[in-house]
């Protein structure tokens, strides 16, 4: 009787996997069919960027585009987030994929036929707009696996939640928007979502290969404002002040001592940065009060709560040294946790992964000191999040221009490995919840 079980069981294992294999060829030829409508979509967007809680064009295009797949779509969610949900023929989970939707406050410089030339008003300055971080890439394979999954509805075993989720890099000071606000709102109930999916561009990966990292794989991320003040002189008599930008100096010098000495650097990466200094108005007027902006990466909420607690210390007792005055707002403006790949999720489908890309271009990769608001999906339900490269093949990463800045260049070519993955993660986890 126990052989015939482990005849039976094993006849059924080759079964799903036959099935497996199946699901994963269709998805592959369905990819590549469209992989040249994903290129046209992600230059669309790439050449017409729009900042968080603006993206008002990009998302009647998004939303026109599920509504032709007979997607049923709800628009104005946090905002200006698109959410599509598509039920499958057959009963079972349902499965939420998430791509961000805003551009960054940054001119290009890369020379390309659809670079971006819009300029907008940020902080009161008037700015360029570029899709710097590949947002871009993220919409248009999540719309094109949002048709490779529509045509293939009546096969489908559960329900798929495609959320384009506005404002990940942050929002005017303020307001709310992005991830939170969507959780807040309810994304990811009617239906309840059982697990989410979603992918990152990275310049610095070679096409063809995907990172991923069990466990926290993006850091937490506090940003920061430091006041400090002190006494106004004419800086040729610097004795009847207390300088502010002095003590700023050593405030910023004083920082960095936290992570080489408080934190346990063998355990987990830590982050301080001042990102911005403003203070005076002219050479021969020492200012009566200077402003830093800074942000602060940590991966527990221990060194969290330690790095805050240090730096508030460390800020107003370096100005009390000076005879001066410091004020910490930390946060000031926005809070991400950390963005934790539920270990057993990752685990589960780390097949899949290897199945889509090849075992060899699955890559584990150390955490990543950047921030994702994916996070809070994260906290809510199991979630994977995972890297797509982006760079060209043989060039090198070192070399390679990063996100968030002028010259971010993307090779085209990896995106269509980005719908495959997708899909298959979405198909495959169904097939194991059978």
């Amino acid at each position: 009787m126990k052989k015939l079980y482990i005849i039976i069981f094993s006849i059924l294992s080759l079964n799903s996997f036959a099935q497996k294999s199946a699901s994963n060829l269709l998805v592959a030829k369905k990819a590549d069919a469209i992989e040249q409508k994903v290129i046209a979509w992600r230059r669309d967007f790439h050449e017409h960027p729009e900042l968080g809680n603006t993206e008002v064009r990009t998302a009647g295009i998004i939303a026109k585009h599920l509504e032709s797949l007979g997607i049923k779509v709800t628009t104005g969610v946090a905002k200006t987030g698109v959410v599509g949900i598509l039920k499958g023929g057959k009963p079972g989970p349902v499965v939420a994929l998430r791509a961000d939707m805003d551009g960054l406050p940054v001119t290009e410089r890369v020379n390309l036929p659809f670079a971006s030339k819009i300029k907008t008003q940020y902080n009161g300055q008037e700015v360029g707009v570029m899709h710097a971080c590949g947002h871009d890439s993220h919409m248009a394979i999540l719309m094109g696996v949002a048709e490779v999954l529509a045509s293939m509805q009546k096969d489908i075993q559960g329900t798929v939640k495609f959320i384009f989720q506005p404002a990940e890099e942050g929002v005017p000071f303020g307001e709310e928007g992005g991830a939170a606000l969507m959780v807040k709102q309810g994304v990811l109930e009617n239906p309840k979502v059982d697990v989410i999916f979603g992918l990152h561009i990275n310049s610095q990966t070679e096409v063809g290969n995907v990172t991923y990292r069990p466990g926290g794989t993006m850091a937490a991320v506090n940003d920061m404002k430091i006041t400090i003040t002190g006494r106004q002189a004419h800086g040729a008599y610097p004795w009847s002040s207390i300088d502010p930008i002095v003590i700023s100096a050593q405030i910023i010098n004083n920082l960095q001592t936290i992570v080489s000495r408080n934190l346990n650097v063998t355990e987990n990466p830590g982050v301080v940065t001042i990102g911005a200094i403003n203070g005076g108005i002219r050479s021969n007027i020492i200012p009566e009060k200077v402003e830093m902006l800074g942000t602060v990466r940590n991966f527990s909420k221990e060194d969290e709560a330690m790095f805050i607690d240090r730096i508030k210390t460390i800020a107003t007792k370096t100005a009390e040294a000076g005879g001066g005055t410091a004020e910490v707002k930390i946060p000031y403006s926005n809070h991400y946790p950390v963005t934790f790949n539920n270990i057993a999720l990752t685990e589960k489908m780390l097949p899949s992964m290897q199945a889509t890309a090849g075992a060899d271009h699955v890559l584990l990769r150390p955490p990543v000191t950047g921030a994702e608001d994916f996070s809070f999906f994260q906290e809510k339900v199991p979630g994977l999040f995972v890297f797509l490269g982006g760079m060209p093949k043989g060039k090198d990463p070192l070399k390679a221009p990063s996100h968030h800045t002028p010259d971010f260049y993307l090779d085209e070519s990896g995106f269509v490995l980005g719908v495959k993955l997708l899909s298959n993660l979405t198909l495959d986890y169904m097939a194991i919840k059978k």
